[in-house]
């Protein structure tokens, strides 16, 4: 059950919104989509939905296409709400699983148990427009996985939750996985993808620029980040040979270096200047890996 897209184009007219994307996301697994505004990730999982035709290239999931005859097996939380306002919970549940083919009985026993999960049971009979924002997208977030799709799209999720809201949101997508789920998630929050995914593409203006595993992708940046927090000015480490970037902290000072050999040259220097409470070496974060590839368009 593998989700390949080959040479995917779409155009819209003269504009080129995906260009030659080619992807192999692994059953299972939560793979993360990155880029900025208008990059194109929206534009390539309504093409993996079938709600947009590709320009040019394929789409398969377990070797076929995907299209009206396997939407039952796909779940899809969209950026954009698209909730009935007006409808009860229940009812909006209900009619959405009935369309993913499944009967009333179960979509309510299915119900029941997310609500409860999410801590929410009240909010069955409640009309959509009464909850709050954050509360929409639970129940956006249930009619999603209510009929247990194989592969599940999940677009910026956490946008406009709180933190514990996020972290039940995270519990339930990760135990999705363990059970089987195939996730391809797009977000802006960096960490969350670097927390929970293995594998990722970042899009740039609808090319892929960096693709592959995380601890692939962060030994081949070269770059690592150096943590010094110490009684002293470090100012003068901004003109050290090796060092990219350096930024003041209220503590000392965050560097981003060229290598591991830069950091025990610096350590020679700033050994005996004062009291150094903390020296440490770490991978680059995917923010920094983000910031190189795509640069300033990044909003």
């Amino acid at each position: 059950m593998v989700l390949k897209l080959k040479h995917v184009t779409k155009r819209f007219g003269p504009f080129t919104a995906v260009d030659d994307l080619s992807l192999t996301i692994p059953e299972k697994e939560m793979f993360g989509f990155l880029g900025a505004n208008g990059a194109g990730k929206t534009t390539t999982f309504r093409m993996i939905l079938g709600l947009l035709d590709a320009s040019a290239g394929s789409i398969t999931w377990d070797g076929n296409p995907l299209n009206y005859s396997t939407s039952h097996l796909v779940g899809y939380l969209p950026e954009e709400r698209g909730l009935y306002p007006k409808l009860k919970v229940r009812e909006q549940i209900v009619y959405l699983a009935r369309l993913r083919g499944m009967q009333k009985a179960d979509a309510l026993k299915e119900l029941k148990i997310w609500l409860e999960k999410f801590k929410v049971p009240e909010y069955e009979n409640k009309r959509v427009e009464e909850l709050s924002k954050g509360n929409q997208q639970k129940i956006q977030f249930i009619a999603a996985v209510i009929h247990k799709p194989k592969l599940l799209i999940l677009d910026e999720p956490f946008s406009g939750l709180d933190p514990v809201n996020v972290e039940m949101l995270k519990e339930a997508v990760l135990a999705l996985k363990e059970n089987g789920t195939t996730i391809v998630f797009s977000s802006h929050q960096m960490h969350h993808v670097e927390e929970m995914c293995e594998h990722l593409c970042i899009l740039h203006k609808g090319r892929p620029v960096v693709y592959g595993a995380l601890k692939e992708i962060k030994r081949a940046f070269g770059k690592k980040n150096l943590i010094i927090h110490a009684d002293f000015s470090l100012d003068f480490l901004k003109d050290f040979p090796g060092v990219v970037k350096t930024k003041t902290t209220t503590e000392g000072a965050e560097l981003q270096i060229e290598g591991e050999r830069v950091a025990e040259s610096i350590l020679k220097e700033i050994v005996g200047k004062g009291f150094i409470r903390k020296f440490a070496l770490e991978e680059p974060s995917l923010n920094d890996i983000f910031i190189e590839k795509v640069g300033d368009s990044y909003e």
